[in-house]
């Protein structure tokens, strides 16, 4: 085969995959994971209903694949996205914010994947690596500062945790779970930043 067409046999894969990912999460978000169909998500994504058991073994398997698709763009919006704040403690501050922001833009999609991860392990390990990855990507962005230099290591991780959990907490448990308004979200989740802040021995 000419490497041309090799290229573009990749290409067109990867753009084939991606559709499909991008129309699943948009379903499964809308309509929730057991009752959407591949022939949906196939139809949607404007490709043949074969390809998701060719590329992602099943629909169980592309659930996965949105999962990964999802946490992978969030690093990538963090690399390329989101500045750099001047402060260590204004960069705390704003990556609580962009946490809280990022869980509620996709609560649909929470309310898929937390159930589903309490149901199947193989999913509860496709999140578990992909928040990983991120809270690297967060321990990365936070050591560029001196302050954070000089916490121990078990500090740093404890900062990148309490961003995860206001995040989660704030962003998506107490608007959907609680049906706290958002605003008022927000500011709890500010104020515990600030008092965690306080806290800190540099």
């Amino acid at each position: 085969m000419a490497p041309g067409k090799s290229v573009r046999r990749k290409r067109d894969r990867f753009a084939r995959q991606e559709g499909l990912i991008r129309a699943a999460k948009k379903l499964f978000a809308s309509k929730g994971y057991e009752v959407t169909t591949t022939r949906e998500i196939a139809a949607a994504a404007g490709c043949a209903e074969g390809l998701i058991h060719r590329y992602f073994k099943g629909k169980a398997g592309l659930l996965s694949a949105v999962i990964e698709y999802r946490f992978s763009r969030e690093v990538l919006d963090l690399r390329h996205q989101l500045r750099p704040a001047p402060t260590f403690n204004q960069e705390f501050l704003q990556l609580v914010g962009w946490e809280i922001e990022r869980m509620r833009e996709d609560r649909d999609f929470l309310c898929v994947i937390i159930p589903r991860a309490l149901l199947d392990p193989s999913i509860r390990k496709v999140i578990n690596r992909s928040v990983i990855s991120r809270a690297e990507a967060i321990r990365r962005r936070l050591r560029h500062f001196e302050q954070c230099k000089r916490l121990p290591a078990e500090e740093v991780d404890t900062l990148v945790q309490a961003i995860a959990m206001l995040g989660l907490s704030c962003g998506f448990l107490r608007p959907e779970v609680l049906g706290q308004d958002h605003r008022s979200a927000k500011k709890a989740a500010a104020l515990t930043a600030k008092a965690i802040l306080r806290g800190l021995k540099t």
